[in-house]
């Protein structure tokens, strides 16, 4: 093992969960329609991830991007008022500040190899959340970089190339099992699924293996370093 992929929100710092249900409450009190939360939750995912999936090469569009469209086409749907672009701006903030895992500096202060950085997150946002708590590592690639997301392979295939690693070398993390175990395993890399929230696996991905914490990866790390 010569080198470590890491994904980064989800992974070492937290998604923006807890904001999404207080827009989907903002946009529920103006709606003209009768919804839940719920409901409106699910439509903008999905708006979200028709977008993302088609958003890789000349037609790539950044993540900022993706998330103001896909809202502003959820408020259309619901037929509200409010503006996506001033509705968004505490979840957008929160990607460039995150709050961070408490097993994350640790295990990065653990490792003795390189550790490289795969986000599927806009470049600036990640390095600013990144220097919001004095993290460094050999190397950041994200979506930008390569104009396309992860489970597509670019990202993958970018690290790979850039840092002369070979596909048995490396092991990519995350807690992902599309973008980060499907993702890394489409590439030819194992793949680690950090499993935090105890979630059921699918039964049609198997991810080469499965750790609750980062804490738990070192000591498996520790086996083959």
């Amino acid at each position: 093992m010569k080198a470590i992929f890491l994904d980064f929100y989800g992974t070492v710092a937290h998604e923006d969960d807890d904001i999404l249900p207080v827009i989907y409450k903002q946009v529920q009190a103006t709606t003209q329609v009768e919804c839940t939360t719920d409901e409106i939750g699910a439509y903008w995912w999905k708006a979200f991830s028709t977008l993302f999936y088609a958003s890789h090469g000349s037609q790539f569009t950044t993540q900022r991007m993706l998330n103001v469209q896909s809202l502003a086409e959820t408020l259309l749907h619901f037929k509200s008022e409010l503006q996506a672009e001033s509705l968004n701006q505490e979840q957008l903030a929160h990607w460039r500040n995150p709050g961070i895992f408490a097993d994350s500096i640790p295990f990065l202060h653990s490792l003795k190899i390189p550790v490289y950085i795969l986000s599927n997150i806009d470049t600036d946002d990640v390095k600013a959340a990144m220097k919001a708590h004095n993290i460094e590592v050999a190397g950041v690639i994200t979506s930008e970089d390569v104009r396309s997301y992860k489970p597509r392979s670019e990202m993958f295939d970018e690290a790979i190339n850039r840092y002369g690693l070979q596909r048995d070398e490396v092991i990519h993390i995350g807690d992902s099992l599309v973008s980060d175990v499907q993702g890394a395993q489409n590439a030819g890399i194992k793949a680690i699924w950090l499993n935090r929230k105890g979630k059921l696996k699918p039964q049609q991905i198997t991810p080469d293996y499965e750790c609750k914490d980062l804490g738990e990866v070192v000591h498996m790390l520790e086996a083959w370093i």
